[in-house]
């Protein structure tokens, strides 16, 4: 994969999953100039097959391991 100059900007809530509409952790920008937005499982399950066709892949999952600084004792 080649890495592109310009950064990506952070996915949002409202970046949904092109395969389920859940929210989006993974951008994939392809040669095309074209991007898919993926869930976190769909973006696993689809995973050998975008790395052959992406030319940058934004990861986010990480995201979903964090604990929100405003959680409360019980959420954490």
């Amino acid at each position: 994969m080649t890495t592109v100059l310009t950064p990506a900007s952070p996915l949002t809530a409202a970046d949904r999953c092109d395969r389920c509409g859940a929210q989006a952790y993974l951008r994939v920008v392809l040669a095309s100039g074209g991007e898919l937005l993926f869930c976190a499982h769909h973006g696993r399950k689809f995973e050998p097959e975008l790395k052959k066709i992406a030319v940058e892949i934004q990861d986010e999952t990480g995201r979903l391991s964090t604990t929100s600084a405003s959680a409360s004792d019980d959420e954490r």
